[in-house]
């Protein structure tokens, strides 16, 4: 890997042989676990400007329609979590001379908040080529973290570690955007609509060329009109001082399709009526039977709508281009053909992209021989990648199959993996949030979530905390499992497994980004950070998870103490500095009124915890939630208490549902009641946009209520 400094270049056909499709990522961490930020990508003409708004990607535009950039989203790391973005070199137009790669923070939050900045470019196997670390964020709330650039027909990559003050909105403007600043600022100096406090000063060395005032949007949404006509030159060249009125442009992306979340009422005369189903589960049998369904309904579906095929291949280095998928493919190997349970194949302009495929469902663990041969057969015929899916969720450092590679081969063939969570958190997310192409497509990927989510199917992701689960929860209730115990560390990662599954599944009911809080110092290796959470377990007897769901007020915190059999899932709500004590509990008592009364309420004080009680006994008396002794109140912690399952499995008794349930109740029923953080959804972008009169109401971006 090639490591970078500031202002450094270097040509990606020096650091690998194909390079037409890179994955770029962007990473950070937080010591508070609550730090984030939001990538974006633009793509600039040979004067340093967008063509059009249409070229600016963020959150609420994520992918390019000839697919040259995808916003993949976060993936959790072992030391956080990082953005990362598919960029197919191959397809970006002709005049596009640059593609900028940068990141904002919203809400008055700074890159200096957070730690190791970092950006990293790999290949289409995955391997890194080059790194780039930022050291000297301070009050930005922008970074261009790099840019890959042409110089004749090669692309190179330039690390930039630029940062601004003034947000989104100046780095945007900065690059021809066209920049709504309507509704209201929270938290940073940025500007209403009409009024102006200078220009988009950048901080640091290489600034790009000015083009005008940069107004500033509120900082909750960061809105961005997109798509609309790029700035004209009189605009972009006039005086900081005074700018002139910007008009609204035409609206130019198409309209997505969503599905409702309320069903339908049915035309059944009564419940044992059942739908038809394109994809039915009902009379699948054996293990066989639903590894061939599940791979023919997956592949199939992915053909068909182009949406979803590219979102499940983008990230694998699959370029953006006409996808056909089989099964049961007979390929020689040796004295005997072996049948990989799918192929994909994506040609772009006269060149082929394969991968093969290896599926498992109902908990069947995956097999290093069967992927050996995959590999070594993708490697002899010339083929980019085997992709194996099963319930099974991958980890840092903890591979789910072991293979080996043949360094003297030219070709390198990637080994991924998708779980079958992951397929359904993508499918939920763009049938309910961001939507598809046209309402066939849309009904296509639900009846694939229906299939998906069928007890027959075997596909309901990860199921089983693995064998090493009843003797450690033995021995923590016998106090006889002893630090060092190799069986604690499987439940650790079994623990994780479980977690990263439920971030993938709220995500995706509710439209937004969850994801697991990791803590770890730097240079912690995934290993030595699960050894040292073992240990705890061993001495503690619980395991503790961590979420961060955008819009939810605080972390939610998930504790399995596997001593007393309970679940306690909580959320601790900062008070604001100089707020009085009793209008607070007041506060929190009207915003909690329909919140179970079984709710557990709990004073935090400076260095130590206060009164505590249940909604039901606090509600008539919030001044019973103030401490006697007058210390400051800095919060309130909120927590549901559940009995935990104790089977290692998927059962309606077992820990996995239990843990999914409380997850699911203490959001439903506490975080829905609280007031929410800053939302950088689809709807809340289109709901500002529309008051402004820049899209029209008819579109179906829709927010699943909690």
């Amino acid at each position: 890997m090639r490591e970078m400094t500031k202002g450094a270049n270097v040509g990606l056909a020096d650091l690998s042989d194909d390079t037409g499709a890179v994955i770029a990522s962007l990473s950070w961490s937080s010591t508070a676990g609550d730090g984030d930020a939001d990538v974006s990508v633009l793509l600039l003409d040979g004067n340093g400007k967008v063509r059009s708004d249409a070229d600016f990607f963020y959150y609420n535009n994520t992918t390019a329609a000839d697919g040259s950039v995808q916003l993949l989203g976060k993936t959790p790391t072992d030391s956080g979590s990082e953005d990362r973005i598919s960029l197919d070199l191959t397809a970006v137009p002709a005049d596009v001379e640059r593609l900028v790669v940068a990141a904002s923070r919203y809400g008055g939050s700074r890159f200096g908040e957070l730690d190791d900045l970092r950006m990293t470019v790999a290949d289409r196997t995955g391997e890194v080529l080059l790194g780039f670390s930022i050291a000297d964020a301070g009050v930005e709330s922008a970074f261009l973290f790099g840019e890959l650039y042409r110089r004749g027909t090669e692309w190179k990559y330039r690390a930039i570690g630029q940062g601004y003050e003034t947000g989104l909105a100046g780095l945007a403007t900065d690059f021809g955007i066209d920049v709504d600043d309507e509704g209201e600022n929270e938290g940073e100096s940025g500007n209403v609509a009409g009024e102006t406090d200078g220009t988009a000063e950048p901080l640091g060395a290489q600034t790009p060329p000015r083009t005008g005032e940069a107004e500033q949007p509120s900082t909750a949404e960061q809105s961005v009109s997109v798509p609309r006509q790029p700035v004209r030159e009189a605009e972009a060249t006039g005086p900081a001082t005074a700018p002139p009125k910007r008009t609204r442009g035409p609206r130019t992306a198409k309209k997505k399709v969503t599905l409702p979340a309320l069903v339908k009422k049915s035309l059944a005369e009564n419940d044992a009526w059942k739908s038809a189903r394109l994809f039915p589960a009902p009379t699948l049998k054996s293990d066989r039977e639903r590894e061939v369904r599940a791979t023919s309904v997956l592949l199939s579906v992915m053909a068909q709508v182009p949406e979803f095929g590219r979102r499940l291949t983008a990230a694998f280095g699959a370029p953006a281009g006409r996808m056909q998928t089989f099964t049961e493919v007979s390929l020689p190997h040796g004295d005997t053909p072996k049948r990989p349970d799918g192929v994909i194949r994506v040609e772009r302009a006269g060149k082929l992209w394969t991968a093969l495929v290896e599926t498992k469902t109902n908990g069947n663990a995956l097999r290093s021989d069967q992927v050996q041969n995959y590999m070594d057969i993708a490697a002899r015929r010339g083929y980019e990648a085997v992709i194996t899916l099963s319930n099974d969720v991958a980890l840092e450092g903890s591979p789910l199959v072991a293979v080996k590679t043949d360094g003297r081969r030219k070709h390198k063939v990637a080994l991924w993996h998708l779980s079958w969570a992951e397929v359904a958190h993508q499918a939920h997310m763009l049938i309910r949030h961001e939507g598809v192409g046209n309402a066939a497509h849309a009904w296509l990927l639900q009846e694939l979530l229906h299939y998906l989510q069928h007890e027959n199917s075997g596909c309901h992701g990860f199921q089983n905390m693995g064998p090493s689960w009843v003797p450690v929860r033995n021995g923590i209730d016998t106090e006889t499992l002893s630090e060092g115990d190799p069986r604690a560390v499987e439940v650790v990662e079994s623990w994780e497994r479980l977690i990263r599954q439920v971030c993938l599944r709220l995500g995706g009911e509710l439209g937004q980004k969850a994801l697991p809080v990791q803590r770890a110092q730097r240079g912690t290796t995934p290993q030595s950070r699960r050894a040292a959470l073992a240990d705890r377990l061993c001495e503690e007897g619980r395991l503790t998870a961590e979420l961060r769901v955008d819009g939810s007020p605080g972390i939610i915190t998930i504790v399995a103490d596997l001593r007393t059999g309970k679940l306690r899932t909580s959320v601790e709500i900062p008070v604001p500095e100089g707020a009085y004590p009793l209008t607070s509990a007041k506060r929190l008592m009207r915003q909690l009124a329909e919140a179970p009364a079984d709710l557990h309420v709990e004073t935090l004080l400076e260095g130590h915890s206060g009164p505590r009680g249940t909604l039901e006994r606090l509600r008539p008396e919030p001044g019973d939630m103030l401490p006697t002794d007058g210390s400051r109140i800095t919060g309130f912690r909120l927590s549901l208490f559940k009995g935990m399952g104790a089977s290692r499995g998927n059962a309606e008794s077992g820990f996995i549902r239990s843990v999914d349930d409380a997850v699911d109740r203490f959001h439903a029923h506490v975080i829905a009641y609280l007031p929410q953080a800053e939302r950088r959804t689809a709807r809340r972008s289109q709901e500002t946009a529309q008051e402004a009169g820049s899209v029209p109401a008819a579109s179906s971006d829709t927010l699943v209520p909690a």
